[in-house]
């Protein structure tokens, strides 16, 4: 009781009275007008809303609706005698309708998680004093002060203090992230435990926080093409019945002078079961919870019709740098001669510590220890060859193939893929060191796991060579390789591609991909917390950096559509069947009641089932 609203428990309470009154009528042995009355107590409890919401549509010129058909067939229930039948129909009517409330909320409360992330408050530093304010009042550039326990209202970079913060609501991980002063951290986040003083740098308007709610909010009103059928077949659906009832009643007593009474029985009967609230209610629903049940993994899917879209999906294809591998270069070999590989990695290190290149950049983080800089001397950059340094008065030439044979260094390829940094003292050859950008830890378990969904095709766009292209792919399994590629080039073979598949899937980091994400029947951005870019641009948002939830995205899709089609065919399959069996005379007004509520119930019991998504 305590989780349903003011509006269901009112709703509660109508129908357990005319619960009570319906047994109280039928147990009165009374006849005629009397009995008529005492049926119309609870008839009226419970389908007073009901009659007045008729009327109210039919003056709009909405006629043929769910108000409209319970209205004419209990009416005509109560003009024929059939007063407990008209007094039931609208008591399970108004079940159905708590029960679509209910699982509504339900949906609601599921995404509630997530809007929970909006921050009431921002305490913000204004003239050496904290000011408790609207986070909407908070400028760009302004500070603000969060304590332990609070929501972060604002996206912003550290200034002082250190924590831990628990990104779950936006990124579906229970696994803290620690921060510390020059980091940045995200509104809808929470601090964990340590006070912290963030200068903003976005607008509430512009946050994460809000990117992501507007994103969840909106999402329901991009309907998927089964949504827009139900909707379409609907508004013929039910005009055509009604005819059907019309005919029914009347066709068989004029021409064939059948009996009024039996014909507009079965006439009332036919309407009753025609109401098609199951599919109207049941479909977005289903869509809603799966939505829903999405979100709870941080996987944000952006409408019905890219959830659709995703679950049948044949064909994807992956951006490499930042979406299958790392993004980052990295040391991944180091191949000495003449010395041993820790002091080749020290002086590669000492001479790149001066440069910003990113290759540099990963050689000093891959030494990680202290490099004296006093013992290097005058430092010159060659320009697309490498750097001559002078360490402990030897001259130290690092750089690529063609600094050694500048330099007449005999040098050797190395057997692996990546780029290769050599490193020559003098006239000695020392050895190379293998930068490489590496695969993500879970980008060869993910594409297995697609080819195990059925994905038929995976597909690989670069701008890197095609050495590099070829060998990524092959250690990841991924089917297809296009390397070399610029920008407009990768649009090109996404076009190419989208021809020959039934639903194309891109997969990047949303970032520079934007072009080819919107492209593609599905752009799938993926790492893109805080992101602006891959919010606005992907069609569905993974989060946080984990390939893996990618299979989850497509798992939680078809679970949806399966249900979606189940209430479709369960639905349309008991209303044929008793459609039938009430025109010859064999369905009762009971068996109706269960064709058009009973089934309501049913498909929004099994519509619910889309909420409900396992950890993996």
């Amino acid at each position: 009781m305590k989780t349903l609203n003011k509006d269901q428990r009112n709703a509660l309470y109508r129908i357990i009275a005319a619960i009570v009154l319906l047994v109280v009528a039928w147990l009165l042995p009374l006849s005629g007008v009397w009995r008529l009355l005492v049926f119309l107590v609870p008839y009226l409890i419970v389908g007073g809303e009901v009659l007045v919401a008729a009327c109210k549509n039919i003056l709009r010129g909405q006629i043929f609706d769910e108000e409209f058909l319970m209205t004419i067939a209990t009416l005509g229930a109560l003009a024929i005698g059939e007063y407990p039948e008209a007094a039931a129909v609208m008591l399970f009517f108004q079940i159905g309708e708590l029960f679509e409330s209910i699982a509504v909320g339900k949906s609601r409360r599921s995404i509630a998680a997530l809007m929970d992330i909006r921050p009431d408050t921002a305490v913000v530093l204004r003239e050496g004093k904290e000011q408790t304010v609207s986070p909407e009042q908070v400028a760009v550039g302004e500070s603000i002060v969060v304590k332990p326990g609070e929501k972060i209202p604002l996206d912003g970079i550290i200034l002082e203090g250190a924590t831990t913060v628990n990104t779950a609501a936006l990124t579906g991980e229970s696994l803290p992230q620690d921060k510390k002063v020059g980091e940045r951290v995200l509104s809808g986040t929470v601090n964990l435990s340590g006070v912290i003083t963030v200068k903003t740098d976005s607008s509430f308007g512009e946050s994460t926080v809000s990117k992501v709610l507007e994103l969840v909010e909106n999402a329901s009103s991009k309907k998927a093409r089964v949504e827009n059928f139900i909707s379409r077949f609907a508004r013929y659906y039910t005009p055509c019945v009604v005819a059907g009832a019309v005919l029914l009643a009347f066709v068989p007593p004029l021409l064939f002078g059948q009996a009024w009474s039996v014909w507009i029985n079965r006439a009332l009967i036919f309407l009753m079961v025609s109401c098609p609230c199951a599919l109207v209610v049941s479909v977005p629903l289903s869509f809603f919870g799966g939505i829903g049940g999405a979100s709870k993994e941080g996987i944000l899917i952006k409408g019905a019709s890219f959830m659709e879209v995703l679950s049948k999906a044949d064909t994807f294809v992956f951006d490499k740098t930042g979406t299958l591998t790392e993004g980052n270069f990295t040391v991944t070999a180091i191949h000495p001669e003449k010395v041993s590989e820790d002091k080749l990695l020290d002086i590669a290190a000492a001479a790149e510590s001066y440069s910003s290149h990113p290759i540099a950049e990963s050689i000093v983080r891959a030494h990680g220890g202290h490099i004296d800089t006093a013992c290097i001397g005058e430092t010159t950059e060659l320009s697309g060859m490498g750097i001559k340094t002078v360490i402990d008065g030897e001259t130290i030439y690092i750089g690529n193939g063609k600094l050694m044979d500048s330099i007449g260094i005999a040098w050797h390829p190395c057997h692996l893929t990546g780029t290769a940094v050599h490193v020559a003292d003098g006239k000695d050859y020392l050895g190379h060191i293998i930068i490489a950008d590496i695969p993500k830890k879970d980008a060869k378990a993910t594409l297995a796991r697609l080819k195990a969904l059925g994905v038929k095709k995976t597909v690989m766009l670069t701008g890197d060579t095609a050495a590099v292209g070829e060998a990524v792919a092959k250690e990841l399994g991924v089917s297809e390789v296009h390397a070399g590629l610029l920008p407009d080039q990768k649009v090109e073979d996404v076009e190419r591609l989208l021809t020959t598949s039934h639903g194309l899937a891109f997969v990047g980091d949303g970032i520079n991909d934007a072009p080819v994400i919107s492209r593609a029947d599905v752009g799938i951005a993926m790492g893109a917390l805080g992101s602006d870019a891959a919010i606005e641009a992907a069609d569905v948002v993974l989060m946080d950096d984990k390939l893996s939830k990618l299979p989850r995205a497509i798992e939680i899709s078809r679970k949806t559509m399966r249900i979606v089609k189940e209430n479709i065919v369960f639905a349309l399959a008991v209303k044929a069947l008793v459609l039938l069996l009430g025109a010859v005379g064999i369905a009762n007004m009971w068996t109706a009641v269960f064709a058009d509520v009973g089934v309501l119930i049913l498909a929004i019991i099994n519509a619910m089932r889309a909420l409900g998504v396992t950890k993996k």
